[in-house]
């Protein structure tokens, strides 16, 4: 149910950041490293697993909507995907046949 302005005793601007003003150029991090970082914490920070659950689900369609910002490496086996910010001069492109 909708509640009124006034019923809230402070409101904030809603905030979204761009890949590059959270994102070390060098670096590369997982999901909830960058959760983190969109939370203003430090990326190693230590989260109730609930506290992290919920950021990390808001991270998803923001790494989403910079999509054409980032880049992922090939993880392998059971490791996590790190995303980075996309570099024209490290960015490979996906081959014809890689199973998408």
């Amino acid at each position: 149910m909708p509640r009124p302005k006034d019923a809230f005793e402070t409101l904030y601007p809603y905030q979204l950041y761009k890949p590059a003003e959270i994102l070390d150029a060098e670096l590369m991090y997982t999901v909830d490293e960058i959760a983190r970082l969109l939370q203003g914490l430090d990326p190693g920070a230590d989260l109730p697993s609930e506290t992290e659950e919920r950021v990390v689900a808001w991270t998803i369609p923001w790494l989403m909507a910079h999509a054409d910002e980032l880049v992922i490496n090939d993880p392998v086996g059971d490791e996590p995907g790190y995303f980075g910010l996309r570099r024209e001069t490290k960015t490979a492109s996906v081959p014809d046949d890689a199973d998408t």
